[in-house]
């Protein structure tokens, strides 16, 4: 299944050849439209390729209902991972492909992005003042010579203790429209930040990707991660 050199050479592949016995350096690609994820990676020094993989993550959670919430989270991301390695192979010979999933343990419940902003208001009623557990599941796939050869995947737990924003700031925050877009109504990188009380554990996660914890799936398939690192 591996791409021709035309392809190889088109705009858009990395033509790094470093550390991997000869070859071109594996294109990071991250399978997730977060702004976020992808702020993070390029802060860290990884410029990665987006390919957004369109999971229907109803199906995913309702297939292994009855799974530990931080099993859920994992298996979301490999479905994210998992369903752009066809678009990945016809891009890059060799790849490793970083998927993610976040969503909040609160009250017994996994929650995901809210449905509007009712639902993100009632949200922060349940959590205001309170703490919860953000599980932010990690699959990485390793493509080489145009075939997945070594996966891994784990979940990042990471406290979060929120404020309590009194009713004007609430609905300030909501009409923001940040609430919609990120799991469990908030995000530390933008406007949520100010009412974030304190995090246990890594704060990147709770952006959408443990950089920690993606360098240790990046070790289990064999890749260090400096070796991705964009060159001076």
């Amino acid at each position: 299944m591996g791409i021709g050199s035309a392809a190889m050479n088109a705009p858009g592949t990395d033509r790094r050849i470093d550390l991997f016995a000869g070859r071109r350096a594996p294109a990071v690609v991250l399978a997730s439209a977060s702004p976020g994820r992808l702020s993070v990676l390029r802060a860290a020094g990884i410029d990665p390729h987006v390919i957004v993989s369109g999971v229907d993550e109803e199906a995913v959670q309702a297939a292994h209902a009855g799974a530990e919430p931080a099993e859920v989270v994992a298996e979301l991301a490999y479905a994210k991972a998992s369903a752009v390695i066809p678009a990945a192979i016809a891009r890059f010979e060799h790849a490793l492909v970083i998927g993610c999933d976040s969503m909040l343990w609160c009250a017994g419940t996994l929650v995901g992005k809210p449905a509007d902003a009712d639902a993100a208001r009632c949200q922060w009623a349940r959590m205001a003042d309170g703490t919860a557990e953000l599980l932010t599941g990690h699959a990485v796939l390793q493509v080489t010579d145009g075939v997945v050869t070594r996966t891994a995947r784990a979940t990042e737990r990471t406290v979060i203790r929120f404020g309590t924003p009194d009713p004007d700031e609430l609905t300030a925050y909501l009409d923001t429209g940040e609430p919609l877009r990120v799991a469990g109504s908030l995000t530390i990188d933008g406007y949520g930040g100010w009412f974030v009380d304190g995090v246990d554990g890594d704060p990147s996660s709770v952006i959408g990707i443990s950089l920690p914890l993606t360098r240790k799936l990046l070790k289990q398939v064999g890749v260090t991660v400096t070796d991705l690192w964009r060159r001076p």
